[in-house]
This record gives structure tokens, C-alpha cells and sequence, in this order.
């Protein structure tokens, strides 16, 4: 599933579509766009425009003005685990989501599930081969935690330092930091030379600082090489790696119901 460094990059592809005059939309997809009916969304949409694009942890929405210039709903969108966001116009194109990988498949028409064409003749796509992509209008985030790109130091330590689940396991949930996902969590549990396993309220203060130090330049360096399949450690995620900062061998197991590798040494 795409993590938030994903999302980021379909959200600032979404910029891409602010502003512009929407012509008409295709929600036919009841699927991915349920509850709502077909129609729902078009109706909302068309003739306004898009004013703002915004994500908090793995979801995104847009502001939306109405035709007669007032505040509309939020547009949610949300990647599922394959999805990308497109953005044309004016002889470019815009992507982003999860990263594009070598595929010999023709891209099928059906695989753009939800679509929003402006009056300029560009388009906003949400391109789903899976279909497990979701749109929505005015998504409920009420059950979200703290974006794991802006929250605190102070925060961090209060939210994930909590429990005796595994600090893995805290770092995933969603209602206690919004955004990172399993590589992300075992990039940044590496960089910090912390085991997954660790009970989270038996980490000491300085402990929890290395690991936010640790998330924050993992996100960084995913945002800016195209997402965390770039992290450092990420490759060696397989039977028979050694870590590639003290090549001592890589070990596999299941933390918080999650496939999870680390450092046999540093993350003993």
C-alpha cells in the first residue's frame, strides 16, 4: 500500500488540477466511489473548481468551490494499494502515487476509476488497476493520529512511548501517528538501530528521539528519490542480506501481524 511519501507526491500532483473549471466527471464506479451513487460527486463537482489540495497521513482531499464561488465539500481520495493520481493539461502530465514499475499490460481505459475533465480540456484521473482506490465527498479523518511528516518532537514521544505493544506495532497505527506504512517503519526502526519488537513504554527518552530523528530522514529522503522502496535498507529486506551498515545477517519474522526485517546485530 502506498505509504505517505507516495501520497505526498500524488498530492503535489494535485496541485496540478487547482483552479481550473470542471466540464465533468465520470463516478460511475459505484466501487470506488461508494457510498455515493453515480452521479453524487458530478453533481457537486461540476462547474466549480478545485481550491486546495491537502493529506493527512495516506489520505488525501481537495477544498472544493462551488459554482457560485462557496466553500463545497472536501473531494477524498485515497490511492488503496496500487493507485496513481494523473494530471494533463496544456501538453503535460503530471503523476504520482505509487511508483510506475515495468509492465508489458496495455493500460486498459477502465483502469482510470474516477475522472474529472476541466473545460480547458485537461483531466485529473485516479488510475487503479487493483480498484481497491476510494473517492469520496467530506472523508471522515476524526479517527486519524498526528501527520507522521508534522508532528512534534514532544508529540512523538507521548503517542508512540505508550503501551506495551511493539513499537512496531505503534508506529503502524493509524490513530497514533498518521502515514507510515511497513517499509517506512522498517527503515526508520533500522536507522535507529531500535528492535520492532521492543515494548513501546520501555523505551527510554532517548531512545524515542533517535527514532523520530530516524522517521524524519526517512521521509525526507523518500519524498525526495520517489518513495520508500529508496530507503537504505529496503533492499536488503530478503533471505540470506546482511545489513548494509555492519553486515551482520538480516532476520525475518512477524511484529505487530506485519512481515518485518532487521539487523540480527544492532537491532538484537
Amino acid at each position: 500500500m502506498p505509504e505517505l511519501p507516495e501520497v505526498e507526491s500524488a498530492r503535489q500532483a494535485l496541485e496540478a488540477a487547482l483552479g481550473r473549471e470542471i466540464r465533468s466527471v465520470d463516478d460511475s464506479d459505484e466501487w470506488v466511489c461508494r457510498p455515493h451513487r453515480p452521479g453524487d460527486i458530478a453533481r457537486v463537482l461540476v462547474g466549480g473548481r478545485l481550491t486546495a489540495a491537502h493529506r493527512l497521513g495516506k489520505t488525501m482531499y481537495c477544498e472544493t468551490e462551488g459554482r457560485d464561488g462557496r466553500p463545497g465539500p472536501h473531494l477524498g481520495v485515497h490511492l488503496g494499494m496500487g493507485g496513481r493520481i494523473i494530471v494533463s493539461g496544456a501538453g503535460e502530465e503530471r503523476g504520482g502515487g505509487e511508483p510506475v514499475r515495468p509492465d508489458r499490460t496495455p493500460r486498459k481505459p477502465e483502469w482510470d476509476r474516477f475522472t474529472v475533465t476541466f473545460t480547458d480540456g485537461g483531466r485529473l484521473r485516479l488510475f487503479d488497476k487493483r480498484r481497491l482506490g476510494r473517492v469520496r465527498l467530506d472523508p471522515d479523518l476524526s479517527l486519524l493520529g498526528p501527520d507522521a511528516e508534522m508532528i512534534t518532537r514532544e508529540e512523538f514521544r507521548a503517542r508512540v512511548g505508550r503501551g506495551q505493544a511493539p513499537v512496531k506495532a505503534r508506529l503502524l497505527d493509524q490513530s497514533v501517528l498518521a502515514g507510515v506504512g511497513n517499509l517506512l517503519a522498517d527503515e526508520s526502526l533500522w536507522q535507529a538501530a531500535v528492535s520492532p519488537s521492543a515494548p513501546a513504554s520501555g523505551l527510554g527518552g532517548a531512545t524515542l528521539d533517535r527514532l523520530y530523528d530516524a522517521l524524519e530522514r526517512a521521509l525526507k529522503a523518500a519524498i525526495a528519490n520517489g518513495g520508500v522502496h529508496t530507503g537504505e535498507v529496503i533492499p536488503f529486506r530478503h533471505a540470506d542480506a546482511s545489513c548494509p551498515r555492519c553486515g551482520a545477517p538480516m532476520v525475518h519474522g512477524t511484529v505487530g501481524g506485519r512481515s518485518t526485517w532487521w539487523c540480527s546485530a544492532e537491532q538484537a
